[in-house]
């Protein structure tokens, strides 16, 4: 039976709900109706559940804590080598997957397409692991002796057979005169990938911060990006417009980043941050330590990046307020064009998120710069407070969903019928099977930067040649068949 997608009081979203809850046993359907809801106005939290443990048996597409630390935090960090501690398979499975560029000489002074493991076997798992991760250091700092630095990424097997990695670390950076730091990531900690998050910044802030002296001449415009991992470049476009506004990035974390850019991160007037969820932790302790204030900030679609610039601005004076209102002047005929030639082709279609991080919320505004409507969205490891922070961007009678399994999210998407639908590589493939235009919203589907105005040039072209694709011509979706 043909769906009306139009939806303004919500009536669409909560049938489907019931429709999927019908679907499971009492127990499961009382846990998972915690976890689907639709946005109504005065609720400060979308109504939903989060960071609670998966159902076992359901298909979560959800990361674990090393996923967190090694893949989002210390991966992108250039010029230190990071060490997956255990057996090959998990340092195969994040080998370079994100899309974190940087610029540099692999395997000479930047090391972050490269993989490093201690290849656990079974002698390993019987005996211990701590004098082979001695051993592999040395062998790192004999083969790169440009490397600053080295992380201990330790997956699962290392909580559970109890390697010393701190003690590992403290005798070999004396050793090697070079800071190790050991990140207690074991995959099984936690819920999600989100705690890899906490434990990595706690790794900075025991390990990293005022350990060795920092020469640092500071000026009034000093700050730290924080929370962009340059996915596609974009750390680097949001870059280029802060500095064209008058301010000096010290830090970028952890795209294109370097130890000494964590190092004199404390050093910074403010800490800006692009993804809440992985970093608010670092900048919470360097707030209350350093006394560095820190706000957030949005560069995905004009409307937020002109929000965002003036925000910032009004952190300094008015030299740095008149080069904000200068930058996004300047970059306004580039807007027009793109809205001029793409809202005509998008304008009205609707979209269906579900990402990780910062995605389900600050792109939803780009996408509505367009013409177009979020119908749906939802976090793999969202917090209350991340649910909070999205009632900001999406209209009431959105449908909301944390970490959705693989049968609700395609219940959902045929219910729905979303002219595209924006999430990652493992729902990427059944969604196209259905006949609906997918992006990959993790690593932007192999494009990017969609991060500031340039990047939005590239966020618009890359929607329009999803959707508009005569290839969906080309066959029916499966209720179109059946009819």
């Amino acid at each position: 039976m043909p769906l009306d997608k139009n939806n303004d009081d919500g009536a669409l979203p909560r049938r489907l709900i019931e429709e999927v809850l019908e679907a499971y046993p009492d127990k499961t359907r009382k846990r998972r109706q915690k976890h689907l809801s639709v946005t109504e106005l005065g609720k400060s939290d979308c109504g939903v559940k989060s960071n609670i443990k998966s159902i076992p048996g359901v298909m979560t597409i959800r990361g674990c804590a090393y996923a967190g630390s090694k893949g989002v935090v210390w991966g992108p960090v250039k010029d230190m080598v990071h060490i997956s501690h255990g057996p090959v398979g998990c340092g195969q499975y994040s080998w370079s997957q994100r899309r974190n560029y940087y610029t540099g000489d692999t395997g000479i002074d930047t090391f972050v397409t490269m993989q490093f493991t201690t290849d656990f076997q079974e002698k390993d798992i019987v005996f211990g692991g701590d004098k082979k991760l001695g051993k592999v250091i040395d062998e790192i700092n004999a083969l790169f002796p440009l490397a600053k630095g080295v992380s201990i990424q330790s997956e699962c097997p290392i909580g559970l057979i109890g390697d010393d990695i701190e003690a590992v670390s403290r005798a070999k950076s004396k050793d090697i005169a070079k800071p190790i730091v050991p990140v207690r990531c074991e995959g099984f900690r936690g819920v999600s990938q989100s705690l890899g998050h906490h434990i990595a910044n706690d790794s900075i802030r025991d390990w990293v911060f005022d350990k060795r002296p920092v020469e640092f001449e500071a000026t009034p415009y000093d700050i730290n990006i924080i929370g962009d991992y340059n996915i596609g470049g974009d750390a680097w476009a949001s870059r280029m417009l802060l500095e064209e506004m008058g301010l000096r990035v010290v830090g970028s974390w952890s795209g294109d980043a370097t130890i000494s850019e964590l190092e004199r991160a404390p050093k910074a007037k403010l800490n800006l941050i692009h993804c809440y969820r992985s970093m608010n932790y670092i900048c919470r302790h360097m707030e209350e330590k350093y006394h560095i204030p820190w706000m957030e900030y949005n560069f995905f679609g004009p409307s937020q990046i002109a929000a965002s610039l003036r925000n910032i601005a009004a952190r300094f004076d008015d030299t740095i307020k008149a080069n904000a209102e200068a930058v996004i002047a300047r970059y306004q005929p580039l807007v027009d064009a793109i809205l001029a030639r793409f809202k005509p082709r998008l304008e009205g279609r609707t979209v269906m998120l579900y990402v990780g991080g910062l995605r389900p919320r600050h792109v939803v505004n780009a996408y509505v710069d367009l013409g177009m409507e979020i119908i749906g969205t939802g976090y793999e490891f969202g917090h209350g407070d991340d649910y909070q922070r999205t009632t900001h961007y999406v209209k009431e009678g959105t449908l909301i969903y944390d970490d959705v399994t693989g049968y609700e999210l395609e219940k959902f998407v045929e219910g729905l019928r979303p002219d595209l639908v924006g999430s990652g590589v493992k729902e990427k493939y059944p969604i196209q099977k259905m006949g609906i235009p997918f992006r990959q919203m993790h690593s932007w589907d192999y494009s990017g930067p969609y991060h500031g105005y340039d990047g939005f040039a590239i966020f618009a072209r890359d929607m329009d040649l999803a959707i508009n694709n005569p290839v969906w011509g080309l066959f029916k979706a499966p209720w179109k068949s059946a009819a």
